[in-house]
């Protein structure tokens, strides 16, 4: 039995989601992607994570927190 593409397509799917394949890779995973509907659900899946996990690190504290935490950090600073 051969591998219809699955194998490469997953194992090297973060890579493609970030850009990091080369164009003829990127291709070839991309064409698989729309001829398969498994992969292409892993990919949403993995796509959807990356960019929710993004979004989460681009939060920032409220504001009081923030001045609490540099605060203690420039209290520190000052006895060292």
């Amino acid at each position: 039995m051969t591998d219809c593409g699955c194998e490469k397509a997953r194992r090297d799917l973060e890579e493609y989601l970030r850009h990091e394949v080369c164009k003829t890779e990127q291709g070839d995973i991309a064409e698989h992607l729309e001829n398969c509907a498994s992969c292409r659900d892993e990919a949403l899946v993995a796509r959807t994570l990356t960019e929710v996990v993004a979004r989460a690190c681009k939060e920032s504290a409220p504001e009081e927190l923030r001045d609490q935490v540099l605060a203690k950090l420039r209290a520190v600073q000052a006895t060292h």
